[in-house]
Order: structure tokens, then sequence, then C-alpha cells
């Protein structure tokens, strides 16, 4: 079992859970892997939280000791760094909590493109906690440098790949407002938008490292929804710290989120002739409204394991292209390798050119079954969900909802939490069902 690396990373307090000393056998750990191998460079990037300085350094210095090369790309979205590692076949470590408040921070290495398979993060984990260091001396030291460039080279590719998106229609330039969440997007998608030709008002744009997250990004949209109304702006766009979810906003100020924007792609996919095996892949998250709705337009849905790197794993065993969470990681393995929140933003963009609607008019068939989703913060997630008791409790409630609703509970990967999950065709039911799991979680944790 893992101890160290979560679904997303290694994730933690940063300074405490979350240590310089971590960070710099991380580093260290990458480049032993890595030995011998041609264009042994490391990329690095963050978001914009107080603590990223401080870890990206130590990486960095980890893994020059080790004998990498560092470029440091600065602050930068997480598909965007997943982009460069694959133009430049090379590793990169993103340094961010994503959704997580600023206290908070991540390592996620990636690979060519892609978040590393577990078997190969278990090989990190194994070095970091041998203690066994690899340092060289001299000439053999790696070295650290700056590389703008990065940036530049996101922008090209999102540019030559949405390039013909008109953003308007004869009303009009498209009016949007983004939410940016004081994070790793605050400068680079607005830019990307406005080149585009979009009338971009932006919010949450003022990063100031503890603010990432606050009250704001795609968790938090009901700002954003009051904003579309005000200025009677055709869409709203939200992103979490890091850029790699996107939760939208319709015209009507009504949240649209991953399952929506899924289908949303789904049926302009089909449209086109582009969704290959007609299959999209979601998780045991994803409402059954969305699952009713994909058959109905004759489009297969799989499911698979809570986070983004087990939908992309059941993307790659079925050659699908479309996959995502309900949280809004989407992923478009015909433009990108990981959820990328401009991407997925972009794609529902061109959706609404295609079909000449407005995008409430694009939701207007699609389902939502009642959820009720509720966070338990508990001491040891294994316990709980070894409890026999629990379990049993679990499945008699299975039983009596029977064909009507679903009960999912599991642990976070990234946080200190169980994560309680009933879905039905009456909410007055799946509440009082939610409530019962909760207080026997919470008597369990005492």
């Amino acid at each position: 079992m893992r101890k160290l690396f979560g679904t997303d990373g290694i994730r933690g307090i940063a300074g405490k859970e979350l240590s310089a000393d971590l960070a710099f056998r991380l580093g260290n750990a990458i480049a032993k892997i890595i030995d011998g191998v041609d264009g042994s460079t490391l990329l690095l990037a963050s978001d914009t939280r107080i603590s990223c300085d401080m870890l990206e350094y130590a990486v960095a210095s980890g893994a020059a000791a080790g004998g990498m090369n560092v470029l440091r790309c600065g602050v930068m979205p997480t598909p965007a760094l997943a982009l460069i590692t694959k133009i430049h076949q090379c590793t990169g470590v993103m340094i961010s909590a994503s959704h997580n408040s600023f206290e908070f921070n991540g390592l996620k290495v990636i690979r060519n493109g892609y978040k590393l398979p577990d078997k190969d993060e278990e090989e990190i984990e194994d070095i970091i906690l041998s203690g066994a260091l690899k340092v060289y001396t001299e000439h053999k030291i790696g070295r650290i440098t700056y590389y703008p460039q990065a940036r530049a080279e996101y922008i090209k590719y999102i540019l030559n790949r949405f390039g013909k998106l008109k953003m308007g229609n004869s009303k009009g330039t498209l009016k949007i407002i983004m939410d940016v969440s004081n994070g790793a997007a605050f400068q680079i998608s607005p830019e990307i938008m406005r080149t585009l030709g979009a009338d971009v008002t932006v919010i949450n744009d003022e990063p100031d490292g503890v603010n990432i997250n606050l009250e704001c990004g795609s968790q938090h949209t009901q700002r954003l929804g009051e904003y579309v109304i005000r200025e009677k702006a055709d869409i709203g766009i939200a992103y979490d710290g890091d850029a790699d979810r996107c939760i939208l906003v319709d015209d009507e100020g009504k949240t649209i989120d991953g399952d929506k924007i899924m289908c949303i792609c789904a049926n302009y996919f089909k449209e086109m002739g582009i969704l290959k095996n007609n299959t999209v892949v979601a998780t045991v998250m994803s409402n059954l409204g969305t699952e009713k709705y994909l058959e109905k337009i004759g489009v297969r849905m799989l499911r698979s394991r809570v986070g983004d790197r087990y939908v992309l794993e059941k993307m790659m065993s079925t050659d699908s292209i479309l996959g995502g969470e309900q949280s809004g990681h989407i992923i478009f393995l015909d433009r990108s390798t990981t959820g990328d929140g401009l991407i997925s933003s972009l794609t529902v963009l061109e959706a609404m050119e295609y079909f000449d609607r407005k995008l409430s008019e694009l939701i207007v068939d699609i389902s939502e079954y009642p959820q009720v989703l509720e966070n338990v913060r508990v001491e040891d997630k294994d316990f709980i969900m070894q409890s026999e008791e629990l379990n049993e409790f679990i499945n008699k409630i299975k039983t009596e909802l029977s064909d009507r609703g679903r009960v999912l509970l599991r642990p976070s990967g990234t946080e200190p939490l169980i994560r309680v999950m009933l879905e039905g065709t009456d909410m007055g039911e799946i509440k009082k069902y939610c409530s019962s799991i909760l207080e026997m979680v919470r008597g369990l944790n005492a």
C-alpha cells in the first residue's frame, strides 16, 4: 500500500506532511530513476500558493544534485506542463494542490504528457522512503534554468488547435465571464480567449499566495452566475487552482457540471463523426441522468473509479477519446493527454458554434437525478471503510433503494475525508439515508 502518493500525487499541508526535505527527495528519486536516459531534463511548474517557491526550489535542488538539468516554467496550469513534457518527451513535476485551500500543496509527477501509473509512483516512493540519496559533485551536478518558452509553447498549441473558433455570431462577439480562482490560469487563459476574439471579463485574478480557491473558482460558482446574469454574458467559465477542472455557468446563470459538459461534447463529437466507439468514460460518481441521456443519443457510458487517472486508464483500454468526472476533469484524448479546463471550455464553445445554440439550450434534454454528496472528516479512512457494521448498514440501504437509487461510500484520495454519495428518484428519501450513514461514520470516528 502506498504511503506518500494518493490519487493525484503527493499532497498535504505545506511545511508539515509536505516538507522541503520530502520535495528534495522526490526530485532526487526522479533523477535516480532517469539516470543514464538521454535528455534527462526535469520541467517544473506551479500554481500561485505561497509554498510553491519553497517546494519548487527543493525539488529542483534534489534533481540537480542527482545530475538532472531542471527547467523552471513558472506559474502554469497542470495541463500546460503536461503538454510541454509531451512535446519534449521528458518528465515534469507540477507543484499544486488543485482545488484545495492554500495551506495544502502537492507534487504531481508527469512523464511524456501523462501522470505516472501506480507502479512508477511506487518505485519513486520506495526510493524516497529508503533514505538513499544520489548526490553528484563537480561537473556532474545539474543546472537549474528559468524556461519562459514553455508558456509560449502551450499558447501556440491552443491557438493552432482552436484558431478557427469564431467567438461570436450574428448577435455579436461572444461575451465571457471567467473565474480563474486566483490560480495557475489567472493570466494565460484570459489571454488566449481574448486572442481568439472573445469579450472577456475576468474575476478572481489577483493571486496573493493565500487566496487561491478561496470562495471562488470551479467549486464556488454562485458569484460567477450573478456576474453572467448582470452582464448578460453568453457563458461563465470557472477553473480550479491548477486549471485542470472546468465548471460552466450558462446564459441563465445555472451551473453546468462535468457530467453535463461530457453530454454536450459527446453529442457534438457524435454529430461530427469523431466519437470513437460511441463511448464515454465517466466515474461511479456521475449522475444516472448522464447515463440515460447518453443512452438516448446512442452513446455507451462506462464507469471507472474516481480520479482522472483512472478515467484515463479506462479510456485508453477501451480506445475512447472522451471521458471525465462530475467535478469538471474532462479528458479529450484527440486534443490533450490530461484534463485541461481551457480545452474543455473551448470545446463547449465549439459545440455552441456548431449547433448555433445557447448553452442553456444545449442542456435542456439532460435530466439530473437528485443527488446528495457529503464529506466527513475522519482520523483513519481505512478503519472506517473496513467496518463490517458500516458495510452491512450500507448494503441494507442499497437493498431498500433497489433500482430507485444507488449508494457510494469512498475515501478521498487527497484529504482525510470519507465521501458519502446517494442518488435516487426521491430527494427526501436519499437525504434520510444519507443522514443515517453520516451519523454512523461519525460514531465510528469518535
